[in-house]
C-alpha cells in the first residue's frame, strides 16, 4: 500500500476501491493519530478497517469534488465518526446543492490543519467548477481527484465541465508547483497508481498544449478517441 516517506509528519495511504478503479486516500497525521478521508466512497468500512487497524481517528473528510462515485460513502464513514468534518470547496457546494450537515466551506488558498499537516486547498476547476487539489507543502504531495491523473486527466463533458478551465487549472499547475511534487490522482487509470509532477510535464499530452483551442479541440474530440486505459506517457509534440 503506497504511503509517504515516514521523516514527514504525515503518511498517505491509498486504497483502491469500487469498480471504477477510485483512489481513496487516508492521511495520517503520525504525532496526532488524526485522520483525514479522501473522497470516502464504495467500499466504506475498507476505509474505517484501515483507521482502525492504525489506531487513527477519523477527524476530517475532504472532498476533491462532488461527483457519486467520490462522496458515496460518506453517510457510512460518519456513522463511525460522528464528529468528522466535512469539507470542500464553496464552488463545488454551489454546483452540487447537497444536503451535507453543516459542511466546512473553503476557497483556493485555504489551509487545514491536521495536527502537524498541513493540507492546501486548491482551486482546480474544469471536472467540475468547483473541483480541488489538496497539497501537502512538507513532502509536495498533490492528491488531485479527477482534475489530474497519471498521463491525463479528467472528462470535461460531464454537467460542470469545462475545458477552456481545465486548460488554465493544468498551465497553473505545471507553473505554480515544484516538479518533484507527487502526483495522488482519483482512479488507477494508468501503468502506475502516481508519478512526479515532471513526469506529467513531460508525458501527459495534456501538459503539452500551449494553444487553449487545441487542447480544447483534443480533450472534448479526440482523446477518448485515440487513447485507452492504462494510460503511458506521451512524448510532446511540436506546435501544440
Amino acid at each position: 500500500m503506497p504511503e509517504s516517506v515516514s521523516a514527514l509528519p504525515y503518511r498517505i495511504r491509498a486504497l483502491e476501491l469500487g469498480p471504477m478503479e477510485n483512489f481513496v486516500y487516508v492521511i495520517e497525521d503520525v504525532s496526532s493519530g488524526r485522520a483525514a478521508v479522501v473522497d470516502p466512497a464504495w467500499e466504506p468500512e475498507a476505509i474505517v478497517r484501515l483507521a482502525e487497524q492504525r489506531g487513527l481517528e477519523i477527524t476530517d473528510l475532504l472532498l476533491t469534488h462532488s461527483h457519486h462515485d467520490h462522496i458515496n460513502g460518506i453517510e457510512r464513514v460518519l456513522e463511525d465518526a460522528p464528529n468528522a468534518r466535512v469539507h470542500l470547496l464553496k464552488p463545488e457546494a454551489d454546483f452540487w446543492g447537497g444536503t451535507l450537515t453543516r459542511p466546512q466551506l473553503h476557497h483556493g488558498g485555504d489551509q487545514l490543519v491536521l495536527g502537524d499537516t498541513e493540507i492546501r486547498f486548491l482551486h482546480t476547476p474544469g471536472h467540475t467548477p468547483g473541483s480541488a487539489c489538496l497539497h501537502l507543502p512538507a513532502g509536495d504531495d498533490l492528491i488531485t481527484g479527477d482534475t489530474l491523473f497519471v498521463f491525463g486527466c479528467g472528462r470535461c463533458d460531464l454537467a460542470g465541465g469545462d475545458p477552456e478551465q481545465m486548460f488554465h487549472t493544468l498551465r497553473d499547475l505545471r507553473t505554480g508547483l515544484p516538479r518533484q511534487t507527487r502526483i495522488h490522482p482519483g482512479h488507477n487509470y494508468a501503468e502506475k497508481p502516481s508519478s512526479t509532477l515532471e513526469e506529467e510535464v513531460q508525458g501527459n499530452p495534456f501538459m503539452h498544449f500551449r494553444d487553449l483551442g487545441r487542447f480544447v479541440h483534443y480533450r472534448m474530440h479526440e482523446h477518448d478517441r485515440t487513447r485507452s486505459s492504462p494510460y503511458g506517457p506521451v512524448p510532446p509534440h511540436e506546435g501544440h
